[in-house]
């Protein structure tokens, strides 16, 4: 994976792009993606993307976008820098997925190919697979595939649930509202309590 700027091989309506995309998606992100921006360098494109509901579901994964000399008119290639179990993502964390490779458009942007990352997570394609143990597993047995992703997910991608992005533990069924319904529960305990004490002095 290069980590060499390509900054002076784009153009500047390129450069323009970029940088108004990272602007957008920072204003306006995704449900569960987190953009980071290199103010020195705007090819330099990663971000943080919360697992969403299946095995990877409590993980944070680190991805970054390689833009080519070529770009927009060639597809990027997108790595997990985090470490993943899942059948479209090679040992190297490279991605293999249609939009960056047959599908691709020059028009399609950052926003896109994220939403289609995280898209992929949710359900990834077997019959693509640079992973060939986790798209066996995905088609035969699923439910070691699940564990085992689960697993190496809960091993080098945990976050703390006060730092997820979005909302969800505004929610009414997250660990706050848990917290205040046990709040309430010990409050009640302690009222009953009290008004037994008042009837034994009555």
């Amino acid at each position: 994976m290069s980590s060499i700027s390509n900054v002076e091989n784009l153009s500047p309506q390129t450069i323009r792009r970029l940088v108004r995309e990272q602007e957008d998606l920072i204003k306006d992100p995704p449900e569960g993606i987190r953009i980071v921006v290199n103010d020195s360098d705007v090819t330099d494109i990663q971000a943080f993307i919360d697992g969403p509901g299946t095995p990877y579901a409590g993980g944070r994964f680190n991805v970054k976008l390689v833009l080519g000399k070529d770009f927009p008119h060639t597809p990027p290639k997108a790595y997990f820098l985090t470490k993943i179990f899942h059948p479209n993502v090679a040992s190297s964390g490279e991605i293999c997925v249609n939009t960056l490779k047959r599908d691709w458009k020059p028009d399609l942007g950052i926003k896109h190919i994220l939403l289609t990352i995280k898209c992929l997570l949710i359900v990834p394609n077997a019959e693509s697979a640079l992973n060939e143990e986790a798209g066996k597993l995905l088609l035969e047995e699923y439910d070691h595939y699940f564990q085992r992703a689960q697993m190496i997910t809960e091993i080098h991608a945990p976050i703390p649930k006060s730092m997820k992005i979005g909302r969800e533990e505004d929610s009414s069924d997250g660990p706050l509202a848990k917290k205040h319904a046990g709040n309430k529960t010990i409050e009640k305990k302690r009222i009953s309590k009290d008004k037994r004490k008042t009837l034994k002095r009555l």
